[in-house]
């Protein structure tokens, strides 16, 4: 890490005799010695063997801290790049520890009042004026301001490098999950995973939010729970939800993402999340297709047949076309009413003239003569389980297009 800038207020040094560095120097391993005594006594977290990692950075920080206590005393404005480095990597390894600041600082703390003990006794002992303890005390106490500053500082870096490098290493996660490959992957789902710091869930659910503008996709985005992974694409937001079932988790995903343009695919094995990103993309495409309420997530797994058709409208408008081919010679309308008697027929139950008549609202006595008419143009038919699919699917779709 670079230096960023001096910490350090140096006026208080100037006013500090530099005759106390030749008396300070030769007593630097005494009061190191005391101060990691009295570290390790009072400051919970540092009470480590001498020997050990964490006694070994104490006894680092003290002797840095007091060899530039001298170096300032000798020359105020002398560099203190160097050790603004040394004092922010403390910073960093008290994050990367899983420790928080409260320690070190306490530890500064405590070093600071045994240096101001010795340093005015030295000074005393030295026969400097009496009015040098004044500034000595200040700069005691301008030193450990700024290495209580310098380590936040470090700290603060470490932890957003280290988020940084989360929501990458998540970012890689949710894009792997979104693969649909028969290939066998290099390196497991669990290794991954375990780099984003997020469990492996039973089952995931994946919303798509569409084209946002006025930064939309980060406002949503705040609102998430912690453990959804967020997926930019193109201009696409896309997110994997964990257990989707769990504590009203979809709940809280609907309000966060409540007025943008989204739709929710449904909840899968984890292997399969590609598959829920595929419906809930299909949803999103074709919602004024179903009809969705635009301030609404459309919910893919309400429209499986309906997106599954529209998926393949293409075919199946080849399918309508040659389902009604025989219906071709007659008259549009009479053409258009044989046509929706045909759907009649195939969603009854019975295939009977009256319920068939009910579904239209007509004469049962009009639906008799309509499926003689059926009866000649499409004969035996009528009667194969895959010809009725085939042509129900086929009409659907057709009905579906014809709602564009």
């Amino acid at each position: 890490m670079e230096p960023t800038g001096d910490v350090l207020a140096r006026w208080p040094w100037r006013e500090v005799p530099v005759l106390f560095a030749d008396v300070l120097r030769p007593r630097v391993e005494e009061i190191a010695s005391e101060m990691q005594a009295t570290i390790r006594h009072e400051v919970r977290v540092y009470r480590q063997p001498e020997h050990s990692a964490v006694g070994r950075d104490v006894s680092a920080a003290v002797h840095c801290a007091l060899r530039q206590f001298v170096e300032l005393t000798e020359n105020p404005d002398s560099p203190q790049g160097h050790h603004e480095l040394f004092f922010q990597r403390l910073g960093r390894l008290e994050y990367l520890n899983g420790r928080t600041t409260d320690g070190i600082q306490a530890a500064y703390r405590v070093g600071a009042r045994v240096a101001c003990r010795h340093y005015v006794r030295l000074a005393h002992a030295a026969s400097l004026p009496p009015e040098t303890a004044l500034p000595v005390t200040e700069a005691v106490l301008a030193h450990i301001s700024a290495l209580s500053d310098l380590a936040v500082r470090g700290y603060a870096a470490a932890r957003a490098h280290a988020a940084g490098q989360t929501q990458r290493s998540r970012r890689a996660l949710a894009a792997r999950l979104l693969e649909q490959s028969a290939m066998p992957r290099t390196e497991p789902l669990s290794a991954l995973a375990e780099q984003a710091k997020w469990p492996l869930p039973e089952s995931v659910a994946c919303l798509v939010m569409g084209r946002a503008g006025g930064g939309g996709h980060v406002l949503a985005a705040a609102g998430l729970d912690e453990d959804v992974l967020v997926l930019p694409q193109g201009g696409e937001l896309l997110l994997v939800v964990p257990d989707p079932e769990d504590g009203g988790r979809l709940d809280r995903l609907r309000a966060a993402v409540r007025e943008y343009a989204a739709a929710l695919g449904p909840t899968v094995a984890l292997d399969e999340a590609w598959l829920s990103a595929y419906c809930a993309r299909l949803a999103l495409r074709h919602r004024s297709d179903l009809g969705a309420p635009a301030d609404v997530p459309l919910v893919a797994a309400e429209h499986l047949l309906d997106l599954h058709l529209l998926s393949g409208a293409h075919m199946g408008r080849l399918m309508a076309d040659r389902l009604t081919e025989a219906l071709r010679a007659l008259p549009p309308g009479k053409a258009a009413r044989l046509a929706d008697t045909l759907e009649a027929l195939l969603t009854s139950w019975g295939r009977t003239a009256p319920e068939v008549a009910e579904a239209l609202g007509v004469h049962p006595q009009t639906v008799r003569k309509r499926l003689r008419q059926l009866d000649q143009l499409y004969g035996e038919r009528l009667g194969d389980p895959a010809f009725r699919t085939g042509a129900l699917l086929a009409l659907r779709t057709r009905a579906l297009t014809r709602q564009r």
